[in-house]
């Protein structure tokens, strides 16, 4: 039997979408606006989500009938492979990537209506605990009067001091919950980490003794159950498009610098070496591209649990090969300025070592992928 196979060329409008936002990055976000953003602010471009909004890349894939624009997963991998090129300092990933899939895998019409026309316009910032730190703990308690008493700690939230509302899976009496936390309520206490990618901020979060309503509740048992299961999957191949972003960047960081910098009389892009050098970069890029459009155009078809699976292991670990490959070979590349303040690759180099963490460190996605496939080989 001849293998699947998966189309992976881009349809006219999948590449206006990724080339209309690509244009307005490279306008908005450029290496000094991200200098500002992320060391001389609170990590969060008001402006640039503004923007965004209105280029409606905030509701990407969320329900059209709700103020999105009813797209699919490769629509979204384009724009974050476009934001993971410009290290965009807006929390898109945590909003829509994570906290909006989470909505659609809850797939409950009270929660469409009530979030996404905020999240696509712009209004509101959502966030989930990734799991970059062990040690989140948060139980849910009912109360007499209605509603849950939440207590807890999560130690490291992405978007955790801009965000507004935190969607928090918690273990409860009543079996799993998916609640919509208020970040300005009474009990939360929030302080920003320190970290090693300050284009995207962390925080620590605490609740002690929060109160969350019943319409706080976005979903729960076997809904909430799905959420838990499947957001960090699909997500993750979000994710490994940033990747992607961050690896071509470097590519073309280095070319540029090579075709400048001039040794023996000619320019360093001149030399065969470092030629091979830009050709492997080239080869791990287009390889973990080809791994999350493949992965993106499954999910859009619908395939199944265990191909989510398949999918979501490979595009992460390939992506982080990419990633980590690029952004070394890009501070090489630059020879002795590739490591200071002053140079890019630095930045880079950050946010693929800090992307790692999302969802569980790549080893484990690796055993996911080696399972599947020694148990399809038993079959």
């Amino acid at each position: 039997m001849a293998p699947e196979t998966t189309d992976l060329v881009l349809t006219d409008a999948q590449r206006q979408v990724a080339d209309a936002i690509g244009q307005m990055l490279a306008r908005e976000s450029d290496s000094a606006a991200v200098r500002r953003v992320a060391f001389e602010g609170d990590g969060f471009d008001r402006a640039l989500w503004r923007q965004l909004a209105e280029q409606g890349a905030l509701g990407l894939h969320l329900p059209e009938a709700h103020g999105g624009l009813g797209l699919g997963i490769t629509e979204l991998v384009l724009v974050a492979e476009a934001l993971g090129r410009r290290l965009a300092c807006v929390p898109w990933l945590e909003t829509l990537a994570v906290a909006g899939t989470a909505l659609l895998i809850g797939d409950d019409e009270a929660a469409f209506s009530r979030w996404v026309p905020a999240i696509a316009a712009g209004e509101q910032v959502l966030t989930m605990d990734v799991g970059l730190v062990d040690g989140a703990t948060v139980g849910a308690h009912r109360r007499e009067e209605g509603g849950w008493r939440l207590e807890g700690r999560l130690p490291a939230v992405p978007a955790g001091m801009a965000a507004e509302r935190l969607l928090l899976p918690a273990s409860s009496i009543d079996g799993l919950l998916l609640l919509a936390v208020d970040l300005g309520a009474a009990g939360v206490w929030r302080r920003r980490l320190p970290t090693h990618d300050a284009t995207r901020p962390l925080a620590e979060l605490v609740l002690d003794g929060v109160v969350v309503a019943d319409a706080d509740c976005v979903c729960r048992g076997a809904a909430a159950e799905r959420v838990a299961a499947y957001t960090p999957q699909v997500a993750s191949v979000v994710l490994a498009a940033e990747q992607v972003g961050v690896a071509q960047q470097c590519l073309d960081l280095s070319v540029a610098h090579l075709q400048q910098r001039v040794q023996f009389g000619r320019p360093l892009a001149g030399f065969q070496a470092l030629k091979h050098r830009c050709a492997q970069m080239m080869v791990s890029i287009e390889l973990a591209r080809s791994a999350v459009l493949g992965a993106a155009r499954d999910l859009d078809a619908g395939c199944d649990a265990r191909r989510l699976l398949e999918h979501a292991a490979m595009a992460r670990t390939v992506a982080d090969d990419a990633a980590r490959f690029c952004t070394h070979e890009a501070i090489q590349l630059h020879g002795g300025v590739g490591f200071t303040w002053e140079y890019d690759p630095q930045l880079y180099f950050k946010r693929a070592q800090a992307a790692r963490c999302w969802f569980g460190m790549p080893p484990r996605w690796r055993a996911h992928h080696a399972a599947l496939l020694l148990d399809e080989a038993a079959a």
